[in-house]
């Protein structure tokens, strides 16, 4: 077998073990931003709507505040849905993972040609493969992976490298520009990749023009950096432009989430610090961290992290003065350039966030793969004499790797449900208010109201003025039939975000259950003013508007929602039940009147169920659907009534119909599971 054949194989081996790591991750569920930017997205429905993502930001998620312009990403989750046929988390997962293993694949040439340009030595692709896959295995990369919505740093990532390897592999097609075509696309799949630019600038610096970091300080300094930047100036020019644009399209409502600019700032050496200790020891990965920014000026950590930046930046400095460690000062470079978007002046939401070392990664990989590679080149005579000292290597680097693919896998784990995932981080990050009542909110969907209320308890400590966990005290409240509470909470969440839709949304929601419909119309329309893309705030409107009997306002909202989604299963519902000789009107005016009637009817069918009379079970919750056809609650009964039954195809479909209702349903998609599972078993 010749050289180029054994590294396609290897290569191929490579990915099989990415594959077989990331196998137990294609079922996670949708997290985080995910419910706004993908599940209550109206946009992503319909192909058809794909232009609109790069018109502007509007349409690219159901809250405002969250609206940026990444047009690419936004289109490819539309293409999901379309291929999932709905909100099928395999299916987007298995888009980002497609192209994660395209980027490894380029990853491998790209780094091979950058090692070739120090050394033509016959160990060098095995040392890019290695890179390669330390890389591809890595834990962090984890947190993105799984991470659906934020498939934008891997995209972005992707094209970066694309980028790369087309200028440093075709060099006499740079003329036609063709390397710009893929950093243009990866800023408009995630800005950060408009620090191809200036990574370009020190590439182009180091192995073209072949000066060292010490040398832009010389006092031929300008010479040099003005040669680098003839060169590299249509990057600047295309990432420059494309950056403002970016900036430009966002909402005028997108926030941030920082606070102050000085804090933010000087908080970020330490950052850096804990993700690069994260490359060698990645143990302590949370999904949502709790790392405050620094306010004291004397807080050791501060100077720690600043004498950390300047050791690096030291190490990179001495290793780009030989050609053959310029490999390692390139990656560190890398490193800090990719991390300028989200560790400089703009104070972020979190100051600190594990998916955002996927692109740093890259640079951080070379550095180590490279010196890891010259320790081994420099004793070669010795490890060639010495079988043990090369089966000694290959062993280590195995159980590297080993070490890093169970870490993976043990993290796509913790993301296997947003019970598992929550729990992680409240013992990960115990000062997390978010944390602490998102695992709240998944013991309040098992109707472990108690134990929801102590961890939403919890988290008013951490996150006072926070609007969702007032909604999430409001809801749980409700639920413990504590309607004034409920109430003052609901309000709460109005005070301390006003201009977000969704407190008016569940308020609304709350205030229809109640039959105080025109306050409720009058939420709901609210709501739907700050929110045109929420498409759960669409259909509470138009029960609102049966209820009220305002023809007219249905008839425009529904026409308006089936430009945007042609076959929305909410509206094909009441437009059937219109034709089965009811008015649209008539088709909801139930839900309120009986109310009360519909969770006896639950209650009821719950007591059946722990009684084993699983027949009656099933027929209560029948009767609650009559009432209230899009009743989750009740088809998770009949779910598991058939599934105590062994009925499993019935206990399946009941769990798929309320996972239609309310794709973030964790009891029904737990249940879903476990009936898999156990039909499986029973097959076997």
């Amino acid at each position: 077998m010749n050289k180029k054949s054994q590294n396609l194989v290897l290569l191929l081996l490579i990915l099989i073990a990415v594959t077989l790591t990331y196998s137990n991750h294609f079922s996670n569920p949708f997290e985080f931003d995910d419910s706004h930017q993908i599940e209550n997205n109206i946009y992503i429905r319909d192909l058809k709507n794909i232009p609109s993502f790069f018109k502007d930001a509007s349409t690219s998620s159901s809250l405002d505040t969250h609206q940026t312009y990444r047009p690419i990403t936004m289109a490819t989750l539309a293409i999901d849905y379309h291929i999932g046929k709905g909100l099928n988390p395999f299916y987007f997962h298995l888009s980002t993972f497609f192209w994660f293993l395209v980027q490894l694949v380029i990853l491998f040439f790209l780094f091979r040609k950058i090692l070739f340009e120090v050394t033509q030595h016959k160990w060098s692709d095995y040392i890019a493969l290695f890179t390669v896959a330390l890389y591809g295995l890595h834990p962090a990369l984890a947190e993105t992976i799984n991470y659906i919505y934020q498939r934008g740093d891997s995209l972005s990532t992707l094209f970066v490298v694309a980028a790369f390897y087309i200028y440093i592999a075709f060099p006499e097609k740079r003329n036609k520009y063709l390397y710009l075509i893929p950093a243009l696309i990866g800023i408009l799949a995630k800005e950060p990749a408009a620090m191809f630019a200036p990574i370009l600038f020190f590439y182009v610096l180091l192995f073209e023009t072949k000066n060292s970091l010490y040398d832009i300080f010389t006092k031929k300094g300008w010479s040099v950096i003005l040669t680098v930047l003839r060169q590299t100036l249509p990057a600047f020019i295309v990432c420059g432009l494309a950056g403002i644009l970016v900036i430009k399209m966002q909402s005028s409502a997108f926030e941030t989430g920082g606070s102050s600019r000085l804090n933010y700032l000087i908080t970020q050496p330490w950052v850096l610090f804990h993700y690069f200790f994260t490359f060698f020891i990645p143990t302590n990965l949370s999904a949502d961290t709790d790392l405050p920014a620094f306010s004291n000026l004397f807080e050791e950590r501060i100077y720690a992290g600043l004498l950390f930046v300047i050791a690096l930046l030291t190490v990179a400095f001495k290793t780009s003065q030989k050609e053959e460690t310029k490999p390692i000062a390139f990656g560190i470079l890398w490193f800090f350039i990719s991390l300028i978007p989200t560790s400089s002046l703009v104070p972020l939401a979190e100051v600190t966030n594990d998916h955002r070392m996927f692109f740093p990664f890259v640079g951080l990989a070379l550095s180590v793969g490279w010196a890891i590679g010259i320790f081994i080149i420099k004793r070669e005579s010795k490890i060639i004499s010495n079988p043990r000292y090369k089966y000694g290597i290959i062993a280590a680097g195995l159980i590297i790797l080993t070490a890093f693919s169970a870490g993976t896998v043990q993290r796509n784990k913790v993301w296997h449900s947003a019970e598992s995932l929550w729990y992680d981080v409240t013992v990960k990050s115990p000062t997390n208010g978010r944390g602490l009542m998102n695992y709240g909110l998944t013991q309040m969907e098992l109707a472990k109201y108690d134990v929801a209320l102590d961890y939403y308890t919890r988290a008013l400590v951490y996150a006072p003025y926070y609007s969702n966990l007032f909604i999430n005290l409001a809801i749980v409240n409700n639920a413990l039939n504590k309607l004034d509470e409920a109430q003052v909470y609901y309000r709460k969440a109005i005070q301390y975000s006003p201009k977000h839709h969704t407190v008016y949304y569940y308020y609304a929601k709350f205030l229809l259950e109640k039959g105080r419909i025109e306050e409720a119309k009058t939420n709901g329309e609210i709501a739907l003013s700050l929110s045109k893309a929420d498409l759960n705030t669409r259909h509470l409107l138009m029960k609102i508007y049966i209820r009220t009997n305002e023809q007219d306002k249905l008839a425009a909202l529904i026409k308006e929602t089936r430009t945007i989604v042609p076959n929305d299963a909410f509206i094909n519902d009441l437009l059937l039940k219109a034709k089965s000789n009811q008015t649209v009107a008539q088709t909801g005016s139930q839900p309120i009147d009986n109310s009360e009637a519909i969770r006896n009817l639950i209650n009821l069918s719950l007591d059946y169920y722990n009684q084993k009379q699983f027949e009656k079970c099933i027929a209560a919750a029948q009767k609650a659907l009559e009432l209230d056809p899009t009743n989750k609650l009740a088809y998770n009964n009949i779910g598991c009534a058939y599934k105590e039954l062994k009925e499993w195809q019935k206990a399946i479909d009941a769990f798929n119909k309320a996972l239609q209702i309310d794709p973030t349903f964790e009891r029904a998609r737990r249940n879903l599971e476990l009936t898999n599972q156990l039909r499986s078993k029973q097959t076997n």
